[in-house]
């Protein structure tokens, strides 16, 4: 595995982008999976540090808020303070940067486990959305969807009282807050049966849908090569890609802070900056 490190003020960049280009330039219909590294450029917190061990308490659990209304009410008490961050937040380079090497040709996908939407907005237009999208709620019981703002807007209607400081945000919209007690935060039912409501994304716990994991299974198999941007993928919903890639005999590449569970599956591993080395190959590529 060829393997360039970068670390500020320790190396220069450019044998970390020398060796994305000559991935790039190798690979020319590539299918992108990217995490939570790719959006911190954006405001937005990862889940793990460097050695893959966690950043923050572990999220909410899909059958703690299925079965707990208890729960419920202190996932949306922290998630309607933390929201946000998410909604205000901006595509940074990274985004970019994949977006211009679709519309050249380059990437023909992205995979993301990330529920921000921020590859869209950015422009890309071929996304998968592994996890689902944070804008977006839906009832568990009859599939109804609604607006996030929408439901933002009923919640505070609903506890026009309520007030937490945030004390620290969290991945995916969610906050620590300086109230601990969240059994007064009223949530609504779905207006149509009545069913329980969850943001529209995979819940830890939870299984992504099969036609999710068929269709970016696909694309990767008429993929050139998969270059992973911004994942430990120390979940099995990102891993599985990279043994996926690795079985079907793809090369891959890692740009990733710290180590990853696909390291041994690597043809090309780079720790650095993601934002900072995709915008760089792309202006070079672009010239």
């Amino acid at each position: 595995m060829e393997t360039t490190l970068l670390q500020s003020g320790k190396m220069d960049r450019p044998p970390g982008i020398e060796a994305l280009l000559r991935f790039l330039e190798r690979h020319p219909r590539i299918t992108v999976l990217s995490g939570a590294g790719c959006s911190t450029g954006s405001g937005i917190p990862d889940y793990r540090d460097e050695d893959g061990n966690w950043k923050h308490r572990q999220p909410m659990q899909f059958r703690d808020f299925v079965h707990d209304a208890g729960n419920r009410r202190r996932y949306w008490a922290q998630s309607f303070a933390g929201w946000r961050r998410v909604a205000d937040a901006r595509p940074n380079a990274a985004h970019e940067a994949l977006a211009r090497l679709e519309r050249r040709g380059g990437v023909r996908c992205v995979i993301t486990q990330n529920v921000d939407d921020l590859h869209r907005r950015a422009g890309s237009r071929n996304v998968i959305d592994l996890h689902g999208v944070l804008g977006r709620v839906r009832c568990i019981d009859c599939d109804s969807i609604l607006p996030r703002t929408t439901f933002q807007d009923t919640l505070a209607a609903m506890n026009p009282d309520w007030h937490a400081d945030v004390t620290a945000f969290a991945p995916d919209g969610d906050a620590s807050l300086d109230r601990g007690d969240p059994s007064g935060f009223r949530v609504p039912d779905c207006v149509r049966c009545g069913g329980v409501l969850k943001p529209d994304v995979v819940f830890f716990g939870e299984s992504v849908p099969g036609e999710r994991v068929a269709a970016a299974s696909g694309e990767i198999r008429r993929s050139d090569a998969l270059l992973i941007i911004g994942s430990s993928l120390m979940v099995f919903s990102g891993y599985r890609f990279a043994q996926l890639a690795s079985e079907a005999g793809k090369p891959i590449a890692i740009v990733n802070r710290g180590r990853t569970r696909a390291d041994d599956l690597a043809t090309c591993k780079i720790s650095g900056d993601c934002a900072t080395l995709l915008a760089d190959a792309a202006d070079a590529l672009a010239v």
